[in-house]
């Protein structure tokens, strides 16, 4: 299955943004957006100072910073956006609205990882369950009232319990509901745009594919 395998701080360092793939760390004082938020590269720190971006280059950064930030590869990203186009409603925000719905993103959101990526990995490996049944693909795609949880023997699992502890108190999405203590939690509805609060211009990857 593909992934991109390389540095994670050299992606947020790239888009200029925290993207939190590096889960707790993010928020500590090592994270490289906050000691060195240049572009990655020879010559990024003498061009500190980020170029305006106007028109296709906007664009192609929006694109990245989403790509990057749910942890997916070009082609996977366009049949999303295929898939978003071709569904009644507005096309940014489907394509935003089945990104949120991904197994690996649900199990970020419920607070079960600190990290997508690090999720991506407790799906992989057969920790998760859906409606009782445990999925190993992380773009497996959730739907209203499905149940989530945590696989029963994988609740004593030491990076599962620490991963678990350490955003205890995160705050969880309005269209979610969880059970800290049974390690569960149910989609309530799918996700309006109202309630996806990643930064993104929507907008912009649309004029870009629409060229």
């Amino acid at each position: 299955m593909a992934r991109y395998t390389g540095a994670a701080c050299r992606l947020c360092r790239r888009e200029g943004i925290k993207l939190f793939l590096k889960g707790q760390r993010c928020l500590t004082d090592k994270c490289a957006i906050d000691n060195r938020n240049f572009v990655p590269g020879e010559h990024g720190k003498s061009h500190f100072r980020r170029r305006q971006l106007l028109g296709y280059g906007q664009q192609l950064r929006e694109k990245q910073k989403v790509k990057r930030m749910y942890g997916i590869l070009e082609n996977q990203f366009r049949r999303y956006f295929r898939k978003a186009e071709a569904a009644r409603g507005v096309t940014g925000e489907i394509l935003l609205q089945l990104l949120e719905r991904r197994l690996d993103n649900i199990t970020f959101r419920l607070g079960f990882a600190t990290s997508r990526p690090q999720a991506r990995q407790f799906v992989l490996h057969g920790h998760i369950l859906v409606n009782g049944k445990r999925i190993n693909i992380p773009s497996y795609q959730v739907q209203k009232g499905d149940e989530i949880a945590i696989l029963q023997k994988s609740r004593k699992n030491p990076l599962i319990l620490s991963a678990v502890e350490s955003v205890a108190g995160k705050g969880i999405p309005e269209w979610l509901n969880l059970d800290r203590e049974n390690l569960s939690g149910q989609v309530l509805e799918l996700p309006s745009r109202d309630s996806i609060t990643v930064p993104v211009e929507e907008s912009l990857i649309v004029e870009l594919y629409s060229k």
